[in-house]
């Protein structure tokens, strides 16, 4: 099975992805992973992206479009796979059809986790973690049970993520609606888009994908 999870930062794409591979034994495909992966390795297509990087220019669809074609060639046909951060436009829709149809598969199912962005502000916004240990609490949702100390390790010190800020996160999903927006169209043609409620309890997203899997 080969799917494409779609959601803007925050939605519980990451997490969805981890219990699809454990599940399912899938391999989730993330660009910018493969991308550092190809370069460290020193592979021919990394070392093309390498160099193109260098130049401070942009990697093309034709290095991102053979990376994927490297990496689902050596998973093996019976493995499925969980495209991440890729399609992000029309051509690139187009690129991935040719990849899998020149390997025998095909795209079965594009989840796309839905969001109300006011309150995934909120969500994102409100996340602080202790700086000892990393256990994560949120201004609204769950703060520790004694005020200023870790229920978990008894640390006084909490740090946020400088990007978690509304600005940046409005920005962020701006910017996921511009780049989803030209592929969804592609792919509701095809009868083959599952919309998920992506602020629900994360078990219940589990099972909402699980039964869009199976139909």
């Amino acid at each position: 099975m080969n799917i494409i999870l779609l959601g803007p930062p925050g939605a519980g794409k990451g997490t969805q992805a981890q219990r699809l591979v454990e599940r399912h034994g899938m391999r989730q495909l993330s660009t910018g992973d493969m991308l550092r992966a190809a370069v460290k390795a020193g592979t021919p297509t990394g070392l093309e992206a390498k160099a193109v990087m260098e130049r401070g220019e942009l990697v093309s669809d034709a290095i991102v479009s053979a990376l994927i074609g490297d990496e689902l060639d050596a998973m093996g046909a019976d493995t499925g796979a969980i495209f991440d951060g890729y399609p992000r436009t029309a051509a690139q829709a187009e690129s991935l059809d040719a990849i899998l149809s020149a390997r025998g598969r095909k795209l079965d199912h594009v989840v796309e986790l839905e969001v109300d962005e006011e309150a995934l502000v909120e969500r994102i916004t409100g996340r602080f973690t202790c700086a000892t240990c990393g256990k994560g609490y949120h201004d609204t949702f769950e703060r520790p049970k004694v005020d200023g100390v870790c229920d978990k390790c008894g640390g006084t010190e909490f740090k946020r993520r400088p990007d978690d800020n509304a600005e940046t996160v409005r920005t962020r999903l701006a910017e996921y609606r511009a780049k989803t927006a030209p592929i969804l169209p592609i792919y509701e043609a095809r009868g083959i888009v599952a919309k998920v409620d992506g602020m629900a309890d994360m078990d219940h997203v589990t099972a909402a994908i699980e039964g869009a899997l199976r139909t």
